[in-house]
């Protein structure tokens, strides 16, 4: 399930008697799961860590204070405002800052939604269906009532080809939408899903009269109207957005909202690039900073203002799910459809000399696509996973049952002589082998790819893995490109090889359909850019997907990890366990940090001192 956090405070204590009569509820939805219950919020397991009249979420703070201005930085440009359509690109935080949800996600509990736009959400006793009731003073940034017509049309444009085809696939289970009153919607499902309930609930409303004016797929750059706590009060195309915080907004006392969203605006300013962008973050041109290159924060970041305070460096350690980044192979390409190619390949990637040299040894190696989790495969396969990997045993790689998932070993000039010796063996057994210093086939064609890239930063890492390469007789050149360019490159699959980054949340469900499956392979803008079409990596994602108990959905998760590890579908990089963030010292915060957050999440309950 993919957690709005992307998108989207001390509690106050309770009676004993409330507390002990929210027990009996929960206890009572997994005793007797045939009784429907209305709740002020959702989960997978029945549980919930805030109960009902809960003041706010425990990462936010009492003393947060509205105010102030606070301005941020973005690469690329934008030259659209609807972010849920396939062409174009965005601006930075609208998606979280303008539009919302049935329900938002708790950033301190891994499975766990409360009513946002519902103050009521009732889980049918079959599980097919799934009833909200909205807020009566739910309302848009134009004053009109949010309402259940409103809903049903932000479903059925999801599903729709206005919108971007990811939707169609995630909300594929919610069958039909059902209006019950003008504030009330139930969805029906297609079939019992663990998790489909809470997807249900991360649907993004639109205002039906805005988009029927602006049609959805072709609304320019028209600012929308949303529920959300901002409005867009100006911009100029591709370089800047501001965001204004609505004085009227409709939720700013609802308990989800409390203590957040307290800056009185928030701009972005566009850069071309990180090292730019760096430059201008000392210099004071924006207040809030997350440094993702493992040089800027070791050697750029320094100077009196640091040494003076004015400006603080500090890490943000989280619990999130890392997923997998790595270089990632686009096997629709003849070049990469052999998988001894791509495991040679892999075989060149020097991680322990990238990170002492680059990376200032900041990383851990990456050695499954549920990193920092404990949905990652270790060992050998047993139990439940092993019996949903046995009826495949001859359809899948001999080490997905002899070998532990283990990332290709270096540290040393001989670990890596080794390697390039074995990755040789790998490429003669597929057919190429070195001619006068060039690796060639059997038709004299010789083995070359571009490396696709949207930041220059990351032209050091491929000096050095294309240098290996061009050990093995390749050619592997690289080029950055301009983001949107980039971007529209990767929808369209027109790359050979690229960086790219698979996120997960602690409870992966629809999202896996996207990422990996043969029905996304060819649709245009989705995320299996590798081009995956193996009937075995099917099947697990949906067991995945209708997984009926955690250790179902646990086990499907590891299964699918050692099939994908072992089909080399890309080269694992490195993961980070800590945000690293630099900011200007304007800002107060709450004293505690959410347990599954992103930094604009963090962000989002800190509030400008002094006011």
């Amino acid at each position: 399930m993919i957690k709005r956090a992307e998108r989207f405070a001390k509690m106050k204590n309770c009676s004993h008697t409330l507390l002990a009569l929210v027990l009996l509820s929960c206890w009572s939805c997994l005793l007797f799961p045939g009784t429907a219950m209305a709740a002020h919020g959702e989960s997978i397991d029945g549980k919930l860590k805030y109960p009902a009249g809960f003041n706010r979420f425990a990462y936010t703070s009492d003393k947060a204070v509205k105010g102030g201005d606070v301005i941020l930085h973005a690469l690329g440009s934008f030259d659209k405002m609807n972010p849920f359509t396939l062409k174009g690109n965005p601006p930075e935080g609208i998606a979280e800052l303008v539009f919302e949800t049935l329900a938002s996600s708790s950033l301190d509990e891994p499975f766990a939604e409360y009513g946002l736009l519902a103050r009521d959400i009732e889980l049918a006793p079959d599980r097919l269906s799934v009833t909200f009731t909205l807020h009566d003073q739910a309302r848009f940034s134009d004053g009109s009532p949010v309402t259940a017509e409103d809903v049903k049309f932000s479903l059925e444009t999801l599903k729709s080809q206005d919108a971007h085809p990811f939707f169609a696939s995630y909300y594929q289970d919610i069958s039909r939408a059902e209006i019950i009153s003008p504030n009330q919607i139930r969805f029906h499902f297609a079939r019992p899903n663990r998790e489909i309930h809470m997807i249900a609930g991360q649907l993004p409303v639109f205002s039906k009269a805005f988009y029927q004016k602006h049609p959805f797929a072709s609304a320019g750059m028209t600012p929308p109207v949303g529920s959300g706590p901002y409005t867009i009060s100006d911009f100029k195309q591709g370089k800047s957005i501001t965001f204004k915080r609505n004085p009227t907004y409709w939720g700013k006392d609802i308990a989800c909202r409390r203590g957040m969203f307290n800056f009185d605006t928030i701009t972005f300013k566009y850069f071309q690039d990180q090292v730019v962008a760096v430059e201008a973050f000392k210099a004071g041109e924006f207040d809030f900073m997350h440094v993702n290159i493992a040089k800027q924060w070791a050697r750029d970041l320094e100077g009196s203002q640091f040494d003076s305070g004015r400006i603080k460096k500090q890490l943000f350690p989280h619990k999130n799910n890392q997923g997998m980044q790595a270089f990632v192979f686009n096997i629709r390409r003849p070049l990469f459809q052999d998988v001894r190619v791509r495991r040679a390949l892999g075989m060149a990637f020097d991680f322990a000399r990238t990170n002492t040299t680059l990376f200032f040894d900041q990383y851990t190696q990456t050695q499954s696509y549920f990193s920092n989790s404990d949905l990652a495969a270790t060992g050998l396969p047993q139990g439940l996973e092993l019996e949903m990997l046995q009826p495949f045993k001859d359809q899948l790689p001999p080490e997905v049952f002899t070998t532990p998932p283990t990332p290709v070993r270096t540290g040393s000039p001989q670990a890596l002589r080794n390697n390039l010796r074995t990755a040789l063996q790998l490429l003669a057994e597929a057919g190429w082998t070195v001619q006068n210093g060039k690796l060639t086939n059997q038709e004299d064609k010789p083995f070359a790819f571009e490396i696709l890239l949207s930041s220059p930063s990351f032209e050091r890492v491929m000096a050095d893995f294309a240098k290996n390469l061009q050990t093995l007789g390749i050619d592997a050149s690289y080029r950055t490109i301009d983001q949107a360019l980039y971007v529209q490159r990767l929808q369209d699959f027109d790359f050979d090889m690229t960086v790219e980054v698979f996120g997960q949340s602690q409870s992966p469900g629809n999202e896996q359909r996207d990422y990996w499956t043969s029905a996304a392979a060819d649709r245009k803008g989705s995320r299996n850019i590798i081009g995956i079409r193996n009937p075995v990596v099917d099947q697990l994602v949906d067991r995945i997907i209708y997984a009926t108990t955690q250790e179902e959905l646990t086990a499907a998760c590891r299964a699918l990890d050692r099939v994908l590890w072992y089909n080399y579908y890309l080269i694992p990089n490195w993961y980070l366990a800590t945000y690293r963030i630099a900011f200007w010292d304007k800002f107060a915060r709450p004293e505690t940090l959410p347990v599954y957050y992103n930094p604009f999440q963090l962000l989002m309950t800190w509030w400008v001192k002094g006011k």
